[in-house]
């Protein structure tokens, strides 16, 4: 029997072939995007440095109070794949992270836009825990979500855009925005005031001086015919494809800066809170104990539950962080995933954790800056 003699090129092509196969194959499913996200690890950061104040005296040496952040990326079949042969990870769906019809391409703005609130929240907060009477004012309705081919996105309009009237008519909250265009008839052309936002690659949000746009609104279907707001009923005539917030100023007694470039979301707004605290007072919040902080906070002091707390809890763990303070409701998470020494603090308000950080040899509250009245 013959046998054919593979000459050194034959042989080589073989391999090769295999080899440019593979590389294809894994190319096709680097690209091959899948609407699951996965929430991983990320880091511990000690908050006190990165918050800047002026026109109030501040605490030369801060204890260490850290925010915790994860890691959320967009998956693809590879991977995918990949991530089956890792640990300390959670999934979770696009529809857990944006609202039927809101495009993927928002979430990053979303997040930002979340973390100005959480520092509005913070700084409100803190100064109120500190003796201040800060008043909060409306201020217009902030778009949080633009869906798609709606009048808003032919208009232009982005997350965190800030709609001031419409018609000439004052809008100062989003049931106000929601009540002035559920009434129009379809196909109405309205000139709305907004003030436009810019986010900067690093998650900075500024505003610029209000603006006219123009949109024509369409007619809703049968089924979102009606709407609720404030615990009112509002019929829908028409809409713009937009969700919004109630836009609020807080006239502060200083200027605060806190660098939390490319990060997003609101889970560390307790964090910030207890920061500026412990910036703006005398003595150590803390008992001078390292601690890990996760928690959202609203303008009035209430601490909200977060994602991924079960990947933070394993950062916190290879910190030197001896508590991780997280939402009551998540206790049982945190603990599932803490290192042996790693105290797990429940809390829903600020105040409550105030009282813990006292019950581990934390001193009291004595502000630095005599407290007095910010003006408008």
């Amino acid at each position: 029997m013959a046998i054919e003699a593979l000459t050194p090129r034959s042989y080589l092509r073989r391999p090769l072939v295999v080899v440019v196969a593979v590389i294809a194959l894994i190319f096709g499913l680097s690209h091959w995007q899948l609407s699951t996200f996965v929430i991983t690890p990320g880091n511990a950061t000690n908050v006190p440095p990165l918050i800047k104040v002026d026109s109030l005296q501040t605490n030369k040496h801060p204890d260490q109070i850290m925010l915790v952040d994860v890691y959320l990326s967009q998956l693809n079949v590879w991977s995918w794949l990949l991530s089956q042969f890792q640990s300390h990870q959670e999934y979770v769906t696009i529809h857990e992270l944006l609202q039927p019809g809101i495009p993927v391409n928002q979430l990053d703005a979303q997040g930002f836009l979340q973390m100005q609130d959480a520092k509005q929240a913070a700084e409100v907060s803190a100064l109120r825990a500190l003796g201040w009477k800060i008043p909060l004012r409306p201020s217009g309705a902030i778009v949080t979500g633009v869906f798609s081919h709606s009048p808003a996105a032919k208009a232009g309009i982005h997350v965190g855009d800030e709609f001031i009237s419409v018609n000439s008519t004052p809008v100062t909250n989003a049931c106000t925005l929601l009540q002035a265009i559920a009434k129009l008839p379809a196909s109405t052309v309205i000139s709305a005031e907004v003030k436009k936002v810019k986010i900067s690659a690093k998650g900075a949000l500024s505003w610029s001086g209000a603006s006219m746009v123009h949109l024509t609104t369409n007619a809703v279907a049968k089924s979102q015919s009606s709407d609720s707001c404030g615990g009112e009923v509002i019929a829908r005539s028409s809409y713009i494809g937009v969700s919004s917030e109630d836009g609020v100023r807080s006239p502060l007694p200083a200027h605060f800066t806190i660098n939390t470039n490319y990060i997003g979301g609101p889970s560390a707004g307790l964090a910030m809170t207890l920061s500026l605290i412990d910036k703006l007072s005398a003595g150590s919040l803390t008992g001078h104990t390292p601690i890990a902080v996760s928690g959202t906070m609203d303008l009035y002091g209430n601490v909200g539950d977060v994602g991924g707390v079960a990947e933070k809890t394993v950062a916190v763990s290879a910190t030197g962080a001896k508590y991780f303070i997280v939402p009551q409701v998540e206790v049982g998470v945190a603990r599932a995933n803490a290192r042996p020494g790693l105290k797990i603090i429940g809390v829903t308000t600020l105040q409550e954790a105030l009282r813990a950080l006292r019950a581990i040899g934390g001193g009291p509250i004595r502000p630095l800056s005599s407290p007095v009245s910010a003006k408008n």
